[in-house]
């Protein structure tokens, strides 16, 4: 497999670094608010691309943190908790917050057919391991203590900026408008591993630590619930374009500082989900969740369509009218796909063949549209149904979207609308009858009457020299 590696900027080929075998880590939602289907993009791209690793034959461990501490309003160690504010605007408590929105996130998830990853770790179970991290930076001294909390020194490193060749200057988010520089920090990119009760009197979640009464800050979390659950040494780290800095920029410098030798190979990012009005935020009113999309009459999987269909890292723009056009899409390839019939046997040598363009096109840095455009080309290939079958089968435990799940429910629901068809067809032809048999006993009142029910059926009679025939109108 060839995968564009966020860190070097360029599509390298994918080796771990135990033959046959992924270390793959996710960044979770922080879980103070539902996810918004942008949000969502991520998630589902991650997905087919651990699928795809298992569909190649690979042994993939994924684990994702569940946020449910530590991530304040800014990136730059500034605001208020995300979970604090979530528990003040519904008036509950923090982990009342915490449980209900990881499981509306799950649930989520679970229309859109993403699989939960191996190992989910909520970060207010790791307090331990990240004093223990913490500790060792401080004593290697790529840590210092400063107003009260832990700050990371940035400046002890020989590179920082991982992820692009932009000016220090611009990346730093401290010197953001609207962001307070906080003068604790020697250096304007240092960052918060442990704050204490001199930060935030009225933070919910606080734990005992060497460096006083506090909590941990949201980067560290991600770092040690990778190494604690996949090693020294990381194949695969997936996230948002939006965490590449500075998320992922100060996971990596922690995580290499407290180890000593590098740590994650590749870097995965997607791009964002935008709308006519630009990025999509839960500020800025554009909060469309799947539930919002199901009210509307939308199948999540015609969502997951809609993001297949562009690649990863480009951002795609989100528009009733595209989503529309999506979920016309998916209706007929349902249908084409419900068509088929079961009979026949496995072509294997003409399977194989179709085979390549899918491997082809999901191991080129995971061309999702182009793996769409292989199944439409099995749908159209010159083979007997059952080989069309099984390469649905087999595409689909990669993309998703539960083809042959709903080719049989609508399958299942065109068998019971023609039962249904056959006996109303039933019902008015015995009126029809009965209608007869009264005229011709010269009954002319029941004949009308059961003309006039008919009518109200929506059924129209009329009497030909061959006999009466009726229709719906």
């Amino acid at each position: 497999m060839v995968l564009y590696n966020s860190a070097s900027r360029q599509k390298e080929e994918f080796v771990p670094y135990e033959p046959g075998k992924v270390s793959m880590y996710t960044c979770g939602p922080t879980v103070y608010h539902f996810a918004h289907i942008g949000n969502l993009r991520s998630y589902l791209m991650e997905d087919v691309l651990e699928k795809y690793l298992r569909y190649a034959g690979y042994d993939v461990t994924r684990v994702m943190n569940i946020t449910d501490v530590g991530h304040l309003a800014s990136d730059a160690d500034n605001g208020e908790d995300k979970m604090l504010k979530g528990a003040k605007r519904e008036h509950k408590t923090v982990m009342e917050i915490a449980q209900f929105y990881t499981d509306a996130f799950f649930a989520d998830c679970a229309k859109l057919n993403i699989k939960t990853p191996d190992v989910v770790q909520p970060a207010t179970g790791m307090i331990p391991e990240y004093i223990q991290v913490i500790t060792k930076l401080l004593e290697t001294g790529y840590a210092y203590l400063a107003g009260g909390n832990v700050y990371f020194d940035t400046s002890k490193l020989a590179k920082y900026y991982v992820f692009n060749d932009h000016d220090e200057e611009n990346l730093v988010v401290g010197v953001r408008d609207s962001v307070e520089e906080d003068a604790n920090k020697r250096n304007k990119a240092d960052f918060v591993l442990w704050f204490t009760k001199s930060k935030f009197e009225d933070q919910a979640l606080k734990w005992d630590s060497p460096w006083g009464v506090g909590y941990p800050g949201w980067h560290i979390e991600c770092s040690c619930i990778s190494m604690k659950y996949l090693g020294e040494r990381l194949d695969l780290h997936c996230g948002g374009i939006d965490n590449a800095f500075p998320h992922h920029t100060n996971e990596i410098a922690q995580s290499e500082a407290y180890l000593g030798h590098p740590w994650c190979k590749y870097w995965f990012h997607v791009h964002h989900l935008n709308t006519t009005g630009g990025k999509m935020s839960k500020s800025k009113g554009e909060f469309l969740t799947v539930s919002l999309l199901e009210e509307k009459g939308f199948d999540p999987m015609a969502y997951r369509l809609f993001c297949l269909q562009s690649h990863y890292r480009k951002s795609l723009t989100f528009s009733w009218e595209n989503l529309d056009n999506a979920k016309a899409a998916y209706e007929k390839l349902v249908a084409r796909v419900a068509a088929l019939t079961e009979e026949g046997t496995v072509d294997e040598t003409a399977a194989a063949g179709l085979k390549v363009r899918f491997d082809e096109a999901l191991g080129n840095d995971l061309n999702t549209s182009l793996g769409v455009t292989a199944l439409y080309d099995v749908l159209k290939a010159e083979v007997n149904d059952a080989t069309k079958r099984a390469l649905i089968a087999s595409f689909d435990t990669v993309l998703g979207l539960r083809l042959l799940e709903h080719a049989a429910e609508l399958r299942e629901k065109e068998k019971t609308a023609a039962s249904a068809s056959n006996e109303g067809d039933a019902e008015i032809q015995a009126l029809v009858d009965e209608r007869t048999a009264a005229k011709k006993s010269k009954d002319f009142a029941k004949a009308d009457a059961i003309r006039a029910q008919l009518a109200e059926m929506g059924i129209e009679v009329t009497d030909t020299p061959q006999g009466p025939v009726w229709k719906r109108i």
